[in-house]
């Protein structure tokens, strides 16, 4: 299947606008479920969040959706889902929605801006970190060792405790 802009418009959503993508959707069913494989790719145009110009994203998307018969609807995890034994048609678009939704880059930065920085944020290399529980050798290992805050002397000697 082939579609563009008219996709995104049918949804009535605001996270993308303008795209052109095909999809390969492989079907199989059993008598207890129904397992669909999505290949999907194309191209979205973004705007860009530094010079506010468009730009075009590639992307290509390899996922699958199993479909399990039972009595009620219910999404068990992001792959499974139980549906009415009595369900006629399944609606696609809205897993192929999702699909190049969750594609969408975090930072939408426009390839002639894009630094080895940027590269490096978005393949989720080095961060900052911000707490650790391993022990340093800088910080003292027992209580015993570190060095007493005044204020905490004075406020034991107020309770009753020397320690």
């Amino acid at each position: 299947m082939e579609s563009g802009d008219a996709f995104f418009e049918e949804l009535e959503q605001d996270l993308v606008e303008h795209g052109r993508f095909k999809t390969h959707v492989v079907l199989i069913k059993s008598a207890t479920m129904i397992q669909l494989r999505f290949h999907i790719e194309g191209e979205l145009t973004l705007t860009c969040d530094r010079s506010l110009e468009p730009f075009d994203e590639h992307f290509d998307i390899n996922e699958r959706i199993i479909l399990k018969y039972g009595d009620h609807n219910e999404e068990l995890t992001d792959e499974i889902e139980i549906i009415n034994r009595n369900t006629a048609r399944v609606n696609v678009a809205n897993y192929i929605f999702d699909f190049i939704a969750l594609s969408l880059p975090v930072k939408k930065i426009h390839p002639d801006l894009r630094t080895d920085e940027d590269e490096s944020d978005e393949e989720g290399e080095d961060g900052i970190l911000v707490y650790s529980s391993e022990s340093t050798d800088d910080v003292p290992e027992s209580e015993d060792d570190a060095p007493v805050d005044p204020r905490w002397e004075a406020l034991k000697k107020i309770k009753g405790n020397d320690n």
